[in-house]
């Protein structure tokens, strides 16, 4: 397995990203240490990595929060041993839908300001315990696919959330790499089945992201969990400081 014996903290494992993430780090052997606003939602994905004989631990922690973030970096280090591997897949709170000369400040700079606080948060909270035993992973979310504009669609701040995680990312890997620490965006197009059924506009969303890629089609859940283990695993000991692409051929890099 890849990630066996691995301890591993996801912020915002009751969403979907966060969940199917968690899924793949237990299916691959790691003991995961689930993290969020809702213990409900946590304890729905620790009960399936559960059932499928995995190891799973749920916290209530507001990963905006640098108190709780720290206390819970550090409990998790202290009863597992260490933290191997970190990601954030919290909600930005961001708007889509309305265009930037008729949106407040307010609901503008929320998902900057969410994206830049937690992942620093959480990406030093990891790390400091990961400097301690020379090795370790953090992994952002969305990061790379920031850094071009969405034409016909309005997306208020989180392109330019998104390119913060994404700068933020290479800033940390030049730091942490001296110290073992690898430091890798899973850049994404936009997944679909992340998108509620329900979701107001949902089908111009789903046409606009398959539409954009070479392949037809856009990464599921199950993609995003698959690149995220390999990308924590040692298998990709070499990659630090990048992106994977899983757009489908919506960025050519």
């Amino acid at each position: 397995m890849l990630l066996e014996n691995k301890n591993a903290v996801i912020y915002g494992a009751g969403g979907s990203i966060g969940g199917a993430v968690a899924r793949a780090f237990a299916r691959e052997g790691a003991r995961v240490h689930l993290a969020g606003r809702t213990l409900g939602s946590l304890e729905e994905v620790a009960e399936e990595i559960r059932a499928a004989g995995g190891t799973a631990e749920t916290t209530q922690v507001d990963a905006l929060d640098e108190t709780s973030v720290d206390e819970h970096a550090d409990a998790v280090a202290d009863g597992a041993g260490g933290i191997d591997v970190c990601l954030n897949a919290i909600s930005l709170e961001d708007v889509h839908g309305t265009p930037l000369v008729e949106m407040s400040l307010e609901v503008f700079e929320r998902p900057i300001r969410n994206a830049v606080r937690t992942t620093f948060l959480t990406a030093r909270a990891a790390a400091r315990h990961m400097i301690r035993q020379g090795s370790g992973v953090i992994l952002t979310f969305g990061g790379g696919g920031g850094r071009d504009p969405i034409r016909d669609y309005f997306i208020g701040g989180f392109q330019v959330a998104l390119g913060a995680i994404d700068f933020l990312r290479r800033q940390l890997a030049t730091e942490l790499g001296p110290h073992g620490i690898r430091v890798v965006t899973l850049e994404s197009g936009g997944v679909l089945d992340a998108i509620p059924e329900d979701y107001e506009g949902r089908d111009r969303i789903v046409e606009m992201i398959v539409g954009a890629t070479m392949l037809g089609r856009a990464a599921t859940l199950d993609d995003v969990g698959n690149v995220a283990a390999f990308a924590a695993s040692d298998q990709a000991r070499a990659i630090t400081g990048s992106s994977i692409n899983i757009t489908c051929g919506t960025t050519v890099d």
